[in-house]
């Protein structure tokens, strides 16, 4: 599947794409966000990028979190998804210090050095090319700075990777069914079978040029949040 492809879907899905992710995640999804805007560090003052923004969620965590002297970008290649999150911004939290961006995660529109902290929530999993994604955001980040990247995962373990599947196949898909989205939902099943191991992506971030990289599994590795540092 090509970039192309994934934007339309993720055009297509913008909104029930908030339903979904709580179907997906029994709920715990914001708890897990929480965690990542934790784990990023980013602090009062701070200058923030949220890479694959989506509807908003950690980009608006990270506004209330950097307060009025801080700064929000939130980037997303989904002009849908950027719709929504914008006007979730207006009602939610109607301050001046998120910016909204059309932009891609391979070549995202920032000077060098730029951000003290970065997220990422389901991005990762969903990129033509999760190197580059990496070295950009490691470009775009400050030297010390971290970032905090949030994907769900294939579990190691057999029985809960077969549980997984079922729930996949009998809960999230039908609902996708009634509400017209099944070929946009039916991917989930292969990405997941794509995206590297926890372990796999320390590597693509050592190899990205960050000086340290850790992935913490979450839900007994259905979901992991990789933490990395810009030497």
């Amino acid at each position: 599947m090509n970039s192309t492809d994934i934007q339309a879907i993720f055009n297509r899905i913008a909104p029930v794409y908030d339903q979904m992710n709580d179907r997906l995640s029994l709920g715990q999804h914001r708890v897990w966000k929480q965690m990542t805007i934790k784990w990023s560090q980013a602090k009062t003052g701070d200058t923030c990028l949220d890479v694959c923004c989506g509807s908003g969620d950690l980009a608006l965590s990270l506004a209330r979190r950097v307060g009025t002297t801080g700064k929000v970008y939130g980037v997303d290649f989904s002009l849908a998804q950027l719709a929504i999150a914008q006007q979730r911004s207006l009602t939610q939290y109607p301050q001046p210090n998120i910016t909204w961006i059309e932009a891609d995660a391979l070549d995202l529109p920032f000077a060098d050095s730029y951000f003290d902290a970065a997220t990422m929530g389901y991005g990762l999993r969903n990129v033509t090319d999760i190197p580059r994604s990496l070295k950009e955001l490691h470009r775009v980040l400050k030297r010390g700075a971290k970032a905090a990247i949030l994907d769900f995962h294939r579990p190691s373990n057999s029985y809960l990777s077969s549980f997984q599947q079922w729930y996949l196949d009998n809960l999230v898909v039908p609902m996708a069914e009634n509400l017209g989205l099944t070929q946009e939902y039916a991917y989930i099943s292969p990405s997941l079978d794509r995206f590297p191991s926890g372990q796999e992506q320390v590597n693509l971030a050592n190899e990205a040029g960050f000086a340290t990289a850790t992935h913490y599994p979450i839900a007994s590795g259905m979901m992991g949040v990789l933490v990395v540092t810009k030497s």
